[in-house]
Order: C-alpha cells, then structure tokens, then sequence
C-alpha cells in the first residue's frame, strides 16, 4: 500500500518482533547460565517458544497480504490490467510478495521446532531467504521516484541487509548472543525507519509535507537514521539490564532458600544425635 497504513504495518510487525527478541534473547542467555532458576531455560522451553512465534509470523504474514490485496484501491487478486494493458498495483502485490515469504518462513518454524522432520537450522535460514527476498524486491520498487522517497528507501536496505548477513551467519553460529541481540537491533531499526517513511512521504492528520528535492532534508535523514538505531540500542540495553537483574534476583534468592533448607537439615541432624 502506497500510503501511511502500508508503511506503518509492516514498520508495527518488525517493531513488535524486534521488542520480543530484544527479551528473549538475553533471557535465553542468561538462563543457559543458570538453568537451575529457569524453566525456560531449557530446551524443550525455547523450542515452544520458537513454534509458538512461527505460528504468530504466519498470522502477521496474512495479515499483510490480506491487506495488500483486498484494502479499497488494492489489485483484488488481479495482476494484470486487460482493459489498459498494464499491470495492476505491482507495489501492492511486491509487499504481498514480501510477506509471502515472510509466512513460508513462519510455517518452517513451526514444522522444525514442532517436528522432527527438519533440521532446526532451517527455519534460521529460510528468516535469512526472507529478509533478503524483502531487500531484492525494494531495490526495484524505487524507479523514477522522488529523490527523497528514493534515498529513505535506500536507508532501510542497510538494515535489511544487514539483518539478512546476521541470520544466514546464525545457520552455522546458532545461539551466539552477539548475532542474535544485532540481529535484534536490525530488526527494530527497521521497524521504527517503516514508521519514519511513512509519516516523511506520507504525513498524517494533514501536517506539512517535505520537501522531496531538498538535499538538506536527505542530510537530517540520513542522521536522523543514525538516531533510529541508536535507539533502537537503547532498547537492547534496557530489557538486557532488567531480564538480567531479574534472573540475578532469582538466583539469589534460590541460594537463600537452599542455604535455608540446609540449615534446617543441619539443625534437625544435631537433634537427631543429641537424642
């Protein structure tokens, strides 16, 4: 969808999916150090939470290109245009295209993580296939477009590129922290940018529009992106404290109540040999 909607559905997906990830990883991690306070810890625990997101990115998939197809001055299913001669709504059916991918990468998911019958390592490089699939089909989307439209639109190839690299890494370096929170970083940046494309070529509630050839507005945008990621490190850093201040608490405090226990034990084998 060629308007503020469009951008901002896609920008709520990645945001949603990046502001989970950017809680389960460091909760994954900090539980693989201290598997004896973590449920989740465990394999079997991750692995429904893995089946459980796949089915979640199916869902989003088909919202999207439901959406796509069917909004009032959509395709409706019809690729070509017979009357005209021209193909009909080619961005709406690129996004719908991207989420399609999208959804086949949530369906691996829940047969790897809710069957045998894969190897776990797909559904990480079928997320890769995804996003890059997302990258190809935006760096054809932007011809004879406005000079500003096209460079906000470049800016978000970095981060879809960047996130591709990072998962195809995770194929071969699964669980690694580092991967998994840039991963992470990546994918809220593009969220947030979707949003910010959205209220620059499409600015809501009547506010003004920008300027599409004033190479001073490319500049702020290009540091303005800057800002987006260091946000988005921001969120990263946050949830990272406080998922580890909270595991670090449950710690103590099961060492308090076996240090307890312990006491009791000893106290009550003393009694046992006095009498």
């Amino acid at each position: 969808m060629g308007n503020f909607k469009g951008h901002a559905l896609p920008g709520s997906f990645f945001l949603l999916f990046g502001l989970w990830w950017s809680v389960k990883y460091p909760l994954k991690y900090a539980c693989r150090k201290n598997k004896n306070v973590c449920y989740l810890g465990s394999r079997a625990g991750f692995q429904r939470l893995e089946f459980v997101e796949g089915i979640i990115k199916a869902v989003f998939a088909l919202i999207g290109m439901v959406a796509e197809q069917f909004v009032p001055d959509g395709p409706h299913l019809k690729l070509y245009n017979y009357e005209k001669k021209h193909w009909d709504h080619l961005m709406n059916w690129q996004h719908a295209t991207m989420y399609l991918f999208y959804g086949i990468s949530g369906l691996v998911d829940i047969v790897a993580h809710g069957t045998n019958a894969l190897p776990a390592a797909m559904d990480r490089m079928m997320l890769s296939i995804a996003v890059f699939i997302e990258g190809f089909l935006f760096c054809y989307h932007l011809h004879g477009r406005a000079m500003l439209d096209v460079h906000v639109h470049q800016l978000l190839l970095f981060a879809i590129f960047g996130a591709a690299a990072c998962i195809f890494l995770e194929v071969f370096f699964r669980g690694s922290i580092v991967l998994e929170m840039l991963r992470t970083s990546l994918c809220i940046l593009q969220g947030s940018w979707f949003w910010q494309i959205g209220f620059v070529l499409y600015p809501p509630n009547g506010s003004p529009e920008w300027n599409q050839t004033d190479h001073t507005n490319m500049m702020f945008l290009t540091m303005c992106y800057c800002w987006h990621y260091a946000f988005a490190f921001l969120i990263l850093a946050v949830n990272y404290t406080i998922v580890s201040w909270v595991v670090h608490s449950k710690v103590k405090q099961s060492q308090s109540m076996e240090m307890g226990l312990l006491k009791t034990s000893e106290r009550d084998h003393e009694s046992e040999e006095e009498i």
